[in-house]
């Protein structure tokens, strides 16, 4: 695998060079898997989560895309096509094992710039799998897509849990968000009772 990246270029073999050989393992062993696509679920969410090896493929993946967009002739047909294998394999070993809001943001818009929106239905699903203050995060990100996605998954979520991060002062407002288009959209009793017990006390702090 070493040689098959030096092929591509000094810069993707020093970001090669410097993954730990566990996460190069993971590479290298769906490189070797055919069953695993991008679009492939989470087979295990008990598995320990790993956020430096998130760190560490997130930047391969950076370095792979960047070198398949490169024009430079000296990268034939063959070698395109095998680049952007090892990127979508890449790609797809991030959405089975990531739970970092970071990287997610980036899968989503790299499969909104491929217009592959199996990919971010995957994508999607996979948040059911990220702890609720990652999913608020995307929800204030400057990408349209990213924003949506989190804030449908947001929607949801238990309205007890919604209403567990009404006391953070960060992702109260995105939470309230969230409530209101549980009571809205989703015709939940308990998310309209919140939400107008909210707007109260907002009513009575105004008239301070």
């Amino acid at each position: 695998m070493s040689l098959m990246i030096e092929d591509f270029g000094g810069r993707l073999a020093s970001v090669w060079s410097e993954l730990r050989p566990t996460t190069r393992g993971l590479v290298e062993r769906a490189l070797q898997s055919p069953g695993i696509t991008p679009a492939t679920p989470r087979a295990n969410s008990n598995t320990p989560y790993d956020a430096r090896a998130d760190n560490e493929l997130s930047r391969l993946l950076t370095a792979l895309d960047e070198r398949a967009l490169d024009a430079n002739p000296l990268l034939d047909a063959d070698k395109g096509v095998e680049l952007r294998r090892i990127a979508d394999t890449c790609a797809a070993v991030l959405q089975e094992k990531s739970r970092s809001a970071d990287v997610f943001a980036q899968l989503v818009r790299r499969a909104d710039k491929q217009r592959d929106y199996k990919r971010i239905d995957a994508l999607a699903d996979a948040l059911t799998q990220f702890a609720p203050s990652e999913i608020c995060e995307l929800a204030r990100s400057q990408d349209v897509v990213v924003r949506a996605l989190s804030s449908e998954a947001l929607a949801q979520f238990p309205t007890q849990v919604l209403i567990g991060l009404l006391s953070d002062p960060v992702d109260s407002e995105i939470a309230r968000d969230a409530l209101r288009r549980q009571a809205v959209d989703y015709g939940s009793e308990e998310a309209r009772q919140i939400v107008n017990a909210l707007n109260q006390i907002n009513m009575n702090q105004d008239d301070l």
